[in-house]
């Protein structure tokens, strides 16, 4: 295929095997992923249910439905995402009293996801 050096060729065709268009830009399709999509919608529930259920939660650590919810969404996005080191300090700021209050899973996904290629 003859293309002028400043064009690049489209990458879909019957050279390329491929029968629909590809948007070759890498923004492009980074939350159309249902993994990515299910690890932000389970990061925000996580994160409201914190805020909302205050009382609950309040002590970090020390409270048991707070190590419970911080594993079983730790757990989840790690199956969901990987691994990454941005979920390691969003666990550990989880389970600090009143740092909580700021959404860190939530951030935390939204780094990754963003990061990804």
């Amino acid at each position: 295929m003859n293309t002028p050096p400043d064009r690049h060729p489209v990458p879909f065709g019957p050279s390329s095997g491929r029968a629909t268009p590809v948007d070759p830009s890498p923004r492009r399709g980074r939350w159309r992923d249902r993994r990515h999509l299910a690890a932000l919608a389970i990061a925000v529930a996580a994160d409201v249910v914190q805020i909302g259920l205050l009382p609950l939660f309040i002590e970090g650590a020390a409270a048991p439905w707070n190590d419970a919810l911080e594993i079983a969404v730790g757990v989840t996005l790690l199956a969901l995402l990987g691994w990454h080191v941005a979920l390691l300090p969003a666990f550990l700021a989880e389970l600090v009293p009143f740092l909580d209050l700021f959404p860190t899973w939530t951030a935390a996904v939204v780094f990754v996801v963003m990061r990804k290629r």
